[in-house]
Parts: C-alpha cells; sequence; structure tokens
C-alpha cells in the first residue's frame, strides 16, 4: 500500500461514527431512525453479523409482553427498517426470532402482526396451568435433589428482586425461570416441557396480571413462593398441592376480574 493511500486510509478512519450509533436504554426504549453515514455505517456492520437482528427482537419483544404493541397490530419490513435504521433483512431475521417466540404471526403475502391473544379459550389454558402448577410441585417435592433447591431458592431471590424494582417483564422471566426450576425438580421431562409452553404462551396475560396490581405486586403473593419451596424441602406433597392449587387460584381469578371490569362511564345526555 502506498504512502498516499495510507494517509487516506487513517483519514477515513478518523472520520468513522464507530460508537455513534444510538441504543436502546432498557426495555421497550424507542430506537430513532437514523440517516446519512451513521445509517450507513450501521447497516453495513449487520450485514456482517446479527447485532442488529438481535437488537430489533430485543426491543419489540419487549414492546410486545408489555403490551405496548397491542395484539394484531401490523409489523410492516419498511417500517421497521426505517425506525431502526437498518436493511429489511435483519428485520426480516428478527421477525422470524419473534414469530418462533408465539409472538408474532405471519400472514400469506402480508406484513407480519403481533400474534393475537385467543381470550376465547381462556378456559382451558387456565384448567391446564392449574394442573401443571400442582402436577410439578407435587413431583418436585417427592424427586428433587439438593441442588435442584438451590436452584429453586436463588430464582425466587431473582423473583422478589424483581417484584421490588416493579420491572413487570423481569417478573414475568424470573417467575418462569422460578416454575421451570420446579418443574425440572420433579424429574418428568414431558410435564416441564408442557409446563413451559403455558408459561411462554401465556406470558402477555401475566402481564395482565401485574397491571392489575399497578406492578406493585402484594408480598403475599411473593410469599405464596416462599410457602411452596418450603412445603416442597419438606416433601409435603399433599400440602404441595393445596399451595399450587391456592396459588393458581388466585391468579386466575384477578385476572378474570382485571378484563371483565365494568370501565363504562355515566354519561348524562
Amino acid at each position: 500500500m502506498t504512502a498516499r493511500s495510507d494517509a487516506e486510509e487513517q483519514d477515513k478512519m478518523a472520520s468513522s461514527p464507530q460508537g455513534s450509533a444510538p441504543r436502546a436504554s432498557g426495555y421497550g426504549a424507542s430506537v430513532p431512525a437514523v440517516s446519512g453515514i451513521v445509517a450507513s455505517a450501521i447497516v453495513a456492520s449487520d450485514r456482517g453479523g446479527r447485532g442488529g437482528a438481535r437488537r430489533v427482537h430485543d426491543v419489540l419483544r419487549a414492546e410486545i409482553l408489555n403490551l405496548e404493541l397491542a395484539p394484531g397490530s401490523p409489523l410492516d419490513e419498511s417500517l421497521l427498517s426505517e425506525r431502526f435504521g437498518l436493511s429489511r433483512t435483519p428485520v426480516r431475521e428478527a421477525l422470524v426470532w419473534l414469530a418462533a417466540d408465539g409472538l408474532v404471526q405471519t400472514i400469506a403475502n402480508r406484513s407480519a402482526m403481533v400474534a393475537p391473544i385467543d381470550f376465547l379459550n381462556l378456559p382451558a389454558f387456565f384448567d391446564a396451568l392449574t394442573l401443571m402448577y400442582r402436577m410439578t410441585t407435587r413431583l418436585a417435592a417427592e424427586f428433587h435433589g439438593p441442588d435442584d433447591l438451590d436452584r429453586i431458592r436463588a430464582q425466587q431471590e431473582a423473583f422478589r428482586s424483581a417484584v421490588e424494582a416493579r420491572d413487570a417483564l423481569a417478573m414475568i422471566a424470573t417467575n418462569r425461570d422460578l416454575h421451570a426450576a420446579i418443574a425440572e425438580a420433579g424429574r418428568n421431562p414431558y410435564y416441564t416441557a408442557l409446563f413451559l409452553r403455558l408459561l411462554d404462551e401465556g406470558r402477555r396475560i401475566l402481564r395482565l396480571y401485574y397491571a392489575s396490581f399497578d406492578d406493585r405486586l402484594p408480598g403475599a403473593y411473593v410469599e405464596e413462593h416462599d410457602e411452596m419451596i418450603i412445603a416442597i424441602a419438606v416433601r409435603d406433597v399433599d400440602l404441595c398441592d393445596q399451595l399450587a392449587t391456592a396459588h393458581a387460584d388466585q391468579i386466575v381469578h384477578q385476572i378474570r376480574s382485571h378484563i371483565a371490569r365494568d370501565q363504562r362511564r355515566d354519561v348524562v345526555l
């Protein structure tokens, strides 16, 4: 390389906008569209990796779970590309990942949309969820080992921290991880797989549950987990069944009350 080309290359590097790309600041943060040299730099970078697709996935996933993007909302690739300052390729890849998460549906010859919530089948969902709470907690009491209890307690502390921080998305994630640890302690992979599927499908329903408390989950409901863990530790199968049933019942009751609450206005005509 000649001295002139070396100098030109150094000038290009000195003027490069590295590190200037906007980034999301936490869950649900809005990522402004960028243009010109900065946008070109981001697109060029993303073509060589999956950083852009991961960023789009994480931001949209948080917005969907937080119900900022309502069920059924359209997700236009062109508009998303403009919003994130990326080409359509990483945006399309992010939508594929979200579809695998069950949060996005693709329609033939049309743009993707946020997956709807199947309210008509909520009774069947609640039946299956209650059964899995009961079965996995009972089996954990019977078959757990010392390492299982350590993992379960660690997940409960993570959940408690999320509740104290009023971080609804963290509550959803840590609640899922806690019940996954309980299910795994039961040593039945089929029950575990079914329970995780229900927990994943019900993430937005659980968001409604926390919203019904304005994200201030009462301490008594955190203590329900503590009581279940104690019952598991002492291998009291019947008590585990009772506590798990009560835990499921209060969640179902709260969600149903929140959805069906009367919000009509008394308008004088």
